[in-house]
């Protein structure tokens, strides 16, 4: 099990809540960070701390070139170009970049679907609002895949369809290959919400097929504060930007301006620099682990759960039998802020309520779940801790 080898780099895993040992199970919300990120995000600070691509002293030089390998090592990452990764402040942004700035007009038509995150569904409606488009969402199936044959219809004379990787609620995970290719094929452009997926399972955007795709650094194990937009160089060229101000600029007269070369254009004003140089670092340590031992691991773990949850009487799983590190659940009688609440008392760290996903709630007809999610930190230990913590909710409320 990975945890026994890694476990000394999360310093936050030996906190005491409420007297217990902290069971971390709410990563689909954020990770944790490992040393090797919080100690290079100090030395930044201690050593190089600048503005970048502005001054010509020594310092300026130095968070500049710091700033730009964080780009390039985010590029070659996804199998990305250099010029192709902007960095925003988080997946939010990041889509809310595409969908402002992709030039949706009067009669487009959008395409998302039934399980996307708010961030996924939010900035789609305002920009149609705006223009006079039009949204549309493919449904989901009874065990929570996308109705693909539905997709399909609603493909036909769309502009965009804008997708998650996999699910924060129920752990779908998307064909999101065979998706980029069938949209391609009615020349749609394509959008991959994957801030549950840069985590979890290698990223190949060329691969893919996409035409953008965001993520977040906080939910692989870097830092607050950073994210990352994905978007194809011809693509970006054609697209206005979405901020102005210092730095994205080229020229500036009293009338008019210029915008700077990719991928400057998109990153207005000064940048988290430290944030990107824990990004590096959280890809770094990534890379050290390696993608196949951390889906096998994860897989194990989450296998074993879902094995669990559904020996107890009253508990009802949501979602596809092969997932992702995701496992959303109901406990009859008991709402999950309760729950969670509870669980918390044993120390156990779980998320309850909507997800940021209200209408699949209402799809599912239920007002919140109770949501467990995995990471390489994670062991079966912390399922049985969990399991235990399942069964103390139930007595409460009997």
């Amino acid at each position: 099990m990975l945890k026994t080898c890694i476990e000394q780099e999360f310093p936050i895993l030996k906190k005491l809540v409420h007297g217990k040992q902290l069971v971390y199970l709410d990563n689909g919300a954020t990770t944790q960070k490992p040393v090797q990120v919080i100690e290079a995000m100090q030395k930044y600070y201690k050593e190089h701390n600048a503005n970048i691509h502005r001054g010509i002293h020594q310092l300026a030089e130095e968070a500049t070139l710091l700033y730009e390998e964080a780009h390039k090592v985010v590029a070659d990452f996804i199998h990305a170009d250099f010029e192709e990764v902007i960095f925003t402040k988080n997946t939010t942004e990041s889509l809310n970049v595409v969908a402002g700035s992709l030039g949706i007009k009067q009669g487009d038509v959008i395409v998302l679907t039934q399980m996307e995150h708010h961030s996924n569904i939010v900035p789609w409606q305002q920009a149609a609002k705006k223009a006079g488009a039009v949204v549309k969402y493919v449904r989901i199936t009874e065990d929570g895949q996308l109705d693909m044959n539905h997709l399909k219809e609603l493909l036909v004379g769309a502009k965009v369809l804008s997708v998650t990787s996999m699910s924060n609620v129920l752990g779908t995970r998307n064909p999101v290959k065979e998706i980029c290719a069938l949209a391609k094929e009615k020349h749609v452009v394509t959008v991959i919400d994957a801030a549950q997926t840069a985590a979890h399972e290698q990223i190949d955007v060329k691969a893919l097929g996409c035409d953008f795709l965001a993520f977040s650094g906080h939910k692989m194990f870097g830092p607050m504060g950073i994210g990352v937009l994905y978007g194809r160089k011809e693509l970006l060229e054609k697209m206005e930007p979405f901020l102005f101000g210092g730095d994205m600029i080229k020229e500036v007269s009293f009338e008019e301006s210029s915008w700077n070369d990719l991928p400057w254009k998109f990153e207005a004003g000064t940048p988290n620099v430290a944030g990107a140089v824990g990004l590096l670092h959280a890809v770094q340590f990534i890379q050290k682990i390696g993608f196949d031992a951390i889906k096998a691991h994860e897989q194990e773990v989450t296998d074993y759960c879902l094995e669990q949850l559904k020996e107890i009487e009253g508990v009802k799983v949501y979602g596809p039998a092969e997932r992702g590190p995701v496992i959303s659940f109901s406990l009859e009688g008991v709402h999950p802020h309760d729950a969670a609440t509870i669980l918390d008392r044993q120390g156990i760290a779980i998320r309850g309520g909507h997800h940021c996903a209200m209408p699949l709630m209402g799809v599912l007809g239920v007002n919140g779940l109770s949501r467990v999610s995995f990471s390489v930190y994670n062991t079966k230990e912390d399922v049985d801790k969990l399991i235990e913590g399942v069964k103390k909710v139930q007595q409460v409320f009997q």
